[in-house]
């Protein structure tokens, strides 16, 4: 037998065995791939594990596959177990990508490490569901070759775009993120968004999954040119990711120097009334401290830029904090702060909390605000408030009450003479659609977020990734400030141009990367993404149809 039949034979052999698990052991499998796609992931970034762990879920779901008209109880069934199939690959994947969140519960771990299984267990398990969707409608329109590949991506992708709205959202981790690793693969986002990764992404790595169809004419050849042609496409994506990035130069915007402050502080220790006076301190340290000789202090910045909830203080009711930040800051400059804001109770016992971004001038006026829309379930407010706060629980925060979201548009800010800026507190950033008011452009973004919740582990740099995804989108510099890592000074193209690791503390000095020009993505969102979509799937109802009267 000559090498490459004995390799076919190998391969052959291998996604048989594969196909025709069954049971738990089929579960297992299914779920050990999803955890592996996880990889895939920041700060991994290891795309090629795709290459495998997709086509085993497509193999996984052939071995529950039927193609010819049979009774409705054996169609349920297929479709019953290949929904178990996508829930065990999607426990997999959501457990390994976010088992993170878990650490938010240790930092009063005397309060919260009850809840530790629900964020470990029960968050996967929920998210699962929808790569089990997933996986049920692909087994219902399941067609032989190549086409099962393209069914199960926009399967995919449609479940996806669910994600991101149902229960409030949550599109973290969609499968088109793992093209972040390269700013080269990032460019299509400026034209299909998020989604129109993850469809892509599916598409390509998908392909060796076609290894194993039998009949396929030209020999091994011909089993491998789904792969050879994926892999060509994932060339042309680089290579044309690479011209638009070398095609304009955005620039620096005029006359614009921006200085992020990365304190560092520990937050289990942030809110205790001792150490309250020490953190503004800190504060006003690092703001006027020197980093080089070219930046001796804060005389030459124009935006100082303090992450989420910075003072553990409701800074706009702080007079004498206030002060200080008038003696800080130079007459043109511009604090760009985290904050909390409280408003008087309207009719009921209570203040209303915000989560916001303060603007502060020279002379230490707060001259405009955004209070923080999207508000995290269980981190910033409890659903049924009232009644589980009855029962003694209270979310993350810990806000008697909850934040209130912000009741605003979402209007860009202005911070003295340059282009607004959009505000994007926290995991606003994971969304990429309604960022910002409908109205005129913003010329960046500003990101201010707390991620020492999580500590030195994936979310962190996940959360980061995502700010690079917006920055494609919206042909947008983001500015990034995190209290404890990462920041980050990102341009238009998705490009980190300064960074600040996590756990470290320091400044970031930059000038600020000037915008380009409005992107496709931004002016028709998803539209172009849902037709594709519902172009796949007519096609394959036609084919599925034809197929059936076939037999």
């Amino acid at each position: 037998m000559s090498d490459t039949g004995a390799t076919r034979t190998f391969l052959d052999r291998a996604i048989a065995s594969i196909i025709v698990l069954w049971g738990w052991r089929r579960l297992a499998v299914s779920c050990l791939a999803g955890a592996a796609t996880a990889l895939s992931l920041a700060p991994y970034n290891f795309l090629p594990v795709l290459f495998i762990t997709i086509p085993v879920l497509i193999w996984l779901l052939d071995g529950a596959a039927v193609h010819r008209p049979i009774k409705r109880t054996v169609l349920a069934a297929s479709l019953r177990t290949a929904f178990a199939i996508g829930w065990s690959f999607g426990f997999g994947y959501f457990l390994a990508g976010l088992y993170w969140i878990g650490f938010a519960l240790l930092v009063d771990a005397e309060q919260y490490a009850w809840a530790m299984p629900l964020a470990l267990i029960a968050l996967p398990a929920g998210l699962a569901l929808f790569i089990a969707i997933a996986a049920a409608l692909a087994q219902l329109l399941w067609i032989p070759g190549y086409c099962r590949i393209a069914i199960l991506a926009a399967a995919w992708t449609t479940t996806e775009w669910l994600r991101s709205f149902i229960l409030t959202g949550f599109p973290w981790n969609l499968i088109g993120q793992a093209f972040t690793g390269s700013a080269e693969l990032m460019q299509p986002a400026a034209f299909v968004g998020d989604l129109g990764l993850s469809l892509v992404v599916m598409l390509i790595a998908g392909a060796p999954a076609t290894l194993a169809d039998p009949g396929r004419r030209g020999g091994v050849l011909g089993r491998a040119s789904p792969t050879l042609a994926a892999l060509i496409a994932l060339a042309a994506i680089w290579i044309g990711g690479s011209q638009r990035i070398a095609a304009v130069d955005p620039g620096l915007v005029p006359g614009v120097s921006v200085r992020i402050v990365q304190p560092n502080v520990d937050q289990a220790s942030k809110w205790e009334p001792g150490n309250r006076s020490k953190t503004v301190a800190l504060y006003l340290e690092m703001s006027d401290s020197a980093t080089s000789p070219q930046s001796m202090g804060i005389d030459h910045v124009t935006h100082l830029i303090w992450p989420e909830t910075s003072l553990p203080l409701l800074l706009a009711n702080e007079p004498q904090v206030m002060a200080q930040i008038a003696a800080l800051l130079p007459a043109q400059s511009h604090l760009i702060a985290g904050a909390l804001r409280a408003e008087p109770p309207s009719g009921g016992p209570e203040a209303h909390f915000f989560n916001s971004v303060l603007v502060i001038d020279g002379e230490g006026r707060l001259t405009s605000s955004y209070d923080k829309r999207r508000l995290v379930p269980f981190g910033e407010f409890l659903p049924f408030q009232e009644q589980l706060e009855a029962l003694g629980l209270r979310q993350l925060t810990g806000v008697v009450g909850g934040f209130t979201a912000g009741a605003g548009s979402g209007e860009p800010l202005r911070a003295g003479a340059v282009p607004r800026f959009a505000s994007l507190i926290c995991y606003e950033i994971i969304f990429s659609t309604n960022l910002f008011d409908a109205g005129p452009r913003p010329g960046w973004m500003v990101n201010v977020t707390n991620d020492a919740w999580y500590r030195d582990t994936s979310g962190p740099w996940q959360h980061l990734a995502q700010a690079q995804l917006r920055a494609v989108e919206q042909g947008l510099p983001v500015v990034r400030a995190a209290n404890t890592g990462v920041s980050a000074i990102i341009d238009a193209y998705g490009r980190i141009e300064q960074l600040l690791g996590y756990g470290r503390r320091g400044v970031i000095d930059s000038r600020l990367p000037a915008p380009l020009e409005p992107t496709f993505f931004s002016r028709f969102t998803r539209l172009p993404v849902a037709i594709l979509l519902a172009l796949i799937f007519l096609v394959a109802l036609a084919m599925k149809w034809r197929q059936q009267h076939r037999m």
